[in-house]
């Protein structure tokens, strides 16, 4: 790690409201970005950025993606929202939740999504009813999805010209999904900045999750590499991400925008799609070596990549390696923009990470992050209670209440050291006892009824719109 500059302190950050931009994508892991080693995937924007960034090394989410998103929405573990699933109405976050953006509205901050929600598609579930004032974004957990909530028609046009919910009309779109929304965030985030208005801009995008599809201009390098359509389709996803993020910072710099606006990247959860083939041989993906990928309890599937960057306030080129996670965004935008947190609200799990933001080595106390897949069948929570499981701390991971992993000398973790270091074994399982017995009571989604694809909210609320007023063309105004 290089020496710190140090640019920021605490008592400065503290209520210092800069603008927020998270862009969030989604199945991406700690291998796809050519910054992180892979030799294949080509991403000159991100390493740029990455290269002035104030760099949390150990930072982790859940294994899939609506987990992450209620962790980050919530400040507190997924399970705690009700979270178990990416399906089967178990993605629905828990209505007694005070969002994060709800408490960014209370001071006085203007709040837009632009692309994937994944906590709910009942209308008191969306975006819009829980802290956000601008909302385009798709159904269910990806665009396609019919069966599982996204709107009828993105059954046949995956990931481009797709019909969207704008705020409080379902409207009709044209282009790719990712420049979409991209543009349609830049657009929102140009007129906060010309009324003056602080934000939090949430980019969170369906790609690079399959379908694995980009545009032919993206996809063909690969193809000619003689990659198959799968690797082309998601690498050429990853690559199309770059270029929108190198036009975001573009435009961010010649609107006078960089100063106030702390811009952050990272991903939702571990890579797919490991494992391709090249000249028809089969290959496996660079993975940043991490034994796993999205939905397993290794370090694949929770350790992602995460960089920050505020012009002028945050250090640059700056690696910090404390344990962090996706439950410290909600304590540390509160305290960045000013928020005076309801005494009536949830009880959040995660830390301020503005001590860290001074200081990469200010004291940070050794903590337990919980990590669960979920995904059980129905009813069979109990029996589910250790399968694809893990604690973490700043040197174990404990994986499935069986193997024990020493992080800072075994990263891949290859050699399981449980048998000599009984002790630790006995800690760590007895503190999942103990989070396990916490989190089920809250559980709220358990048991409930399979929804038929016709009865999906979004199919429901598009056949009445198009039967009464039509389903207009949108598109966001120029940047």
């Amino acid at each position: 790690m290089l020496a710190f500059t140090g640019f920021a302190n605490a008592a400065t950050l503290q209520g210092s409201r800069p603008n927020i931009i998270l862009v969030m994508t989604d199945d991406q892991g700690m291998g796809d970005l050519s910054c992180m080693g892979n030799e294949v995937v080509k991403t000159p924007h991100l390493d740029r950025f990455y290269a002035r960034s104030t760099r949390f090394t150990d930072f982790h989410v859940s294994p899939t993606c609506a987990p992450t998103r209620s962790a980050i929405m919530s400040g507190r573990a997924p399970f705690k929202n009700g979270v178990t699933h990416t399906i089967l109405q178990r993605e629905r976050m828990a209505l007694d939740t005070f969002t994060m953006p709800q408490a960014l509205q209370n001071a006085g901050y203007k709040t837009g999504i632009f692309g994937k929600w994944h906590l709910g598609d009942e209308e008191a579930y969306l975006p819009g009813s829980r802290g956000f004032d601008e909302v385009l974004i798709h159904g269910a957990g990806g665009i396609g999805q019919v069966s599982l909530g996204d709107f009828p028609p993105n059954d046949e046009n995956l990931y481009f010209d797709n019909v969207l919910l704008h705020n409080d009309t379902i409207v009709q779109t044209k282009g790719f999904c990712t420049d979409l929304f991209f543009q349609s965030g830049l657009a929102w985030i140009k007129k906060q900045h010309a009324l003056g208005n602080p934000y939090f801009a949430y980019i969170s995008l369906n790609a690079p999750h399959a379908p694995l599809v980009a545009p032919k201009e993206y996809t063909q390098r690969f193809l000619d590499l003689g990659y198959d359509q799968g690797t082309a389709g998601r690498y050429g996803m990853i690559e199309n991400i770059d270029d929108n993020f190198g036009l975001l910072i573009e435009k961010l710099d010649q609107w006078n925008a960089s100063e106030n606006t702390l811009v952050i990247f990272m991903t939702d959860n571990g890579a797919t799609h490991l494992n391709g083939q090249l000249h028809g041989k089969r290959v496996k993906h660079f993975n940043a070596n991490l034994k796993g990928g999205k939905n397993s309890p290794n370090e694949g599937g929770s350790h992602v990549p995460a960089f920050w960057y505020w012009q002028g306030r945050l250090g640059e080129d700056i690696d910090i390696d404390a344990l962090t996670a996706h439950v410290d965004l909600y304590k540390t935008f509160c305290d960045l923009a000013g928020v005076r947190l309801p005494a009536n609200m949830q009880a959040l799990d995660g830390r301020s990470l503005l001590p860290l933001l001074q200081d990469p080595k200010a004291e940070w106390p050794d903590r337990e992050l919980f990590i669960h897949c979920g995904r059980w069948p129905d009813g069979k929570m109990q029996e589910f209670k250790f399968t694809k499981t893990a604690v973490r701390t700043d040197r174990w991971r404990f994986v499935n209440n069986l193997q024990l992993f020493d992080i800072p000398s075994d990263p891949g973790e290859t050699i399981d050291v449980s048998e000599s270091h009984p002790e630790v074994v006995t800690k760590l399982r007895q503190s999942f006892d103990r989070w396990w017995a916490s989190v089920s009571p809250l559980m709220v989604n358990e048991g409930l009824q399979r929804v038929a694809p016709e009865n999906q909210p979004l199919a429901i609320r598009y056949h009445k719109q198009l039967a009464t007023s039509g389903i207009p063309e949108w598109a966001p105004d120029e940047i």
